[in-house]
């Protein structure tokens, strides 16, 4: 029997003239109206913007936390089969014999820019020294924070966030959309990745909602990046320059103050925008390019004058680490634990004070003796035994504190992020095989990403265990640890260059990001279209600026980077759920995919 034939007759309607030409109205203009919406609540009712941002954010966590954590664990599982199997790793994304448009140096280039680029610059030192003091092996009392047993620990975390599990979330993404465009001739845009599921639904009002989360999807993401980008922008410039303007001095340590991040968004949404005007095939391919090798020097620099030793021995152990732990980590999600849970647990001589325990015995982010300490009146007055068990007891809500605050933050980041990444590297790998595209958009990027991990960050953490850092490495803020780490590296004229050159590197990893974005979300709006109107990139440029300054200046001073990440969390679950129904989509046509060949080769073998 004959499989029917794929349902490819997606059809979206654009405007024929005016200003909307060959774009999709109504995904252009409810795009635009929830992020005007965003940024005018942002500014005119800054207070309620963050307060009620964060109490949204606090309520998906406690649904969904589990959700996120096993949803991505899923997409690992499924990337491998699908590269292992013989019948769908070999499938070319294009017409046979199809050969790639871009060199391979090229394409790891631009992946590498737009996928982690800005992350590692900010992350590479900041990532294992947070974790080093606090990961699930330290709130549960196994290891000492900031102590040579929790290295370990650290690094498993470590290669958690930054590793497999992160590419897997583009690459899902990514594969749908290019099988879709490239075997099917099909728009590359979000919706067509549904077609096996939904078929003509997705010409209509149900397609015009998955594109539009996945323009809102876009948007928050790209915002994060930028705003944790531009944020050591300024540290950068401070660290060359000594401007005080752009600084707080207010808290423990020096952070770039919202005058300051504004400035620098400014600036780099300036080149953002000027860069998305000359295209991919330009000015992100070219600036890609400078990014891998000025990354390489840096890199570089980092192996001949930090701990390459002690970063190579730590790589091949955390590997090894985060191999057997990889199912655990995959699927081990926490879920928040009630009062009366917490109650049940504790000893009978505590039951009476519940409520005057749970706060500090779930705080992920504490210790047993700052549990100890903030403890008042009666709870205060339980014997040390009766404590440590009430610590104990409060295992699973610390747990999921921990877990929602850094896992659960990297899932969603990456997912709100994916719909960016995935439609760029869709769009710059026609012509390779599945199998090609998922190792070389998982695996490779993966390991070098664990390269980075380990020798700037293996570098600080040994800085810091010798003591010449001092804690001052520690104290600092994630966004200025690296170049802390250069100050205790080198000195003299090597580091005032390489400050300048990281400030060049970020800048040129922030543009790549930002106008690649632009150039996505055009993409989407344009039902597919490669080529996208001018005067939209700038105005999706001027948007993802004003979203971005909205929320640095609706956060508190303390923290300007909350309600961002705030907003992007609650933004990304939507396209969490899309994205399921993409893995589910891919298996149904792949497979269906499957039966049409064999149909195909025995028809013809009962022809000849």
């Amino acid at each position: 029997m004959s499989i029917p034939e794929p349902f490819t007759d997606l059809e979206i309607e654009t405007a024929d003239a005016g200003f909307y030409e060959n774009y999709s109205v109504p995904i252009a203009l409810i795009s635009k109206g929830i992020m005007v919406a965003l940024v005018l609540w942002a500014l005119v009712f800054p207070a309620n913007a963050n307060s009620t941002l964060g109490s949204w954010n606090g309520m998906i966590l406690e649904v969904f936390n589990s959700f996120y954590v096993v949803i991505v664990g899923l997409f690992v599982v499924f990337l491998v089969i699908v590269a292992a199997l013989p019948s769908t790793g070999k499938r070319v994304m294009g017409t046979p014999g199809e050969k790639p448009e871009f060199s391979n140096f090229s394409w790891f280039s631009m992946m590498f820019g737009a996928g982690l680029g800005v992350g590692l610059m900010v992350f590479a030192t900041a990532e294992p020294l947070g974790l080093w003091g606090s990961n699930p092996e330290v709130v549960a009392g196994a290891v000492a924070g900031n102590d040579p047993d929790s290295i370990q620990s650290a690094y498993r975390y470590t290669f958690l966030h930054y590793g497999f599990h992160a590419w897997a979330i583009y690459v899902v993404t990514g594969l749908s959309l290019a099988y879709y465009a490239y075997t099917r001739d099909m728009p590359l845009t979000i919706r067509a990745a549904l077609t096996p599921l939904f078929g003509r639904l997705m010409n209509g009002f149900l397609g015009h909602v998955v594109d539009v989360l996945g323009v809102v999807a876009t948007i928050l993401g790209v915002s994060v990046t930028i705003g944790f980008g531009v944020s050591q922008f300024i540290d950068g410039l401070y660290a060359i320059t000594g401007m005080e303007w752009i600084m707080d001095f207010g808290g423990e340590v020096p952070t770039p103050s919202k005058v300051g991040l504004i400035a620098g968004l400014v600036v780099i949404m300036g080149l953002s925008i000027i860069s998305a005007v000359s295209g991919v095939g330009r000015g992100v391919k070219y600036l890609s390019n400078l990014n891998l090798v000025l990354s390489i020097i840096l890199l570089g620099t980092f192996v001949i004058f930090g701990s390459f030793v002690f970063a190579m021995t730590t790589y091949g152990t955390a590997l090894v680490d985060y191999l057997l732990h990889f199912l655990s980590l995959s699927f081990g999600a926490y879920g928040p634990l009630s009062t009366e849970a917490f109650a049940t647990a504790l000893p009978a001589e505590a039951q009476a004070h519940a409520d005057a325990l749970i706060g500090g015995a779930t705080n992920a982010w504490g210790s047993f003796d700052g549990f100890k300490s903030g403890l008042e009146g009666a709870a205060a007055e339980l014997d040390e035994a009766t404590l440590a068990a009430a610590y104990a007891a409060g295992e699973q809500g610390r747990q999921f504190g921990w877990q929602s605050g850094w896992t659960t933050f990297y899932w969603a980041w990456w997912i709100a992020f994916s719909p960016f990444v995935g439609l760029f590297l869709a769009r710059i790998s026609k012509g390779r095989s599945v199998r090609e595209f998922i190792l070389g958009c998982v695996f490779a990027p993966a390991l070098v990403c664990f390269a980075w991990m380990t020798v700037l960050g293996g570098t600080a953490i040994d800085l810091e265990l010798a003591g010449a850092a001092e804690g001052a490495i520690i104290g600092a803020s994630n966004t200025n640890k690296l170049f802390v780490t250069l100050s205790y590296m080198i000195d003299g004229g090597l580091l005032s260059m390489l400050n300048v050159m990281c400030v060049i590197l970020i800048m040129t990893f922030l543009v790549t990001s930002a106008d690649s974005g632009i150039l996505v979300m055009n993409t989407i709006m344009s039902g597919g279209s490669q080529e996208t109107g001018v005067k939209h990139r700038i105005i999706w440029g001027v948007i993802l600026t004003a979203v971005i300054g909205a929320l640095i200046l609706a956060a508190g001073e303390n923290n300007p980077m909350n309600a961002l990440r705030n907003a992007m969390i609650i933004g990304a679950l939507p396209f969490t759920m899309v994205m399921g129904l993409m893995m589910v989509s891919l298996t149904k046509a792949l497979y269906r995919d499957g039966q049409r060949d064999k149909h195909a080769e025995s028809s013809t073998q009962a022809a000849e």
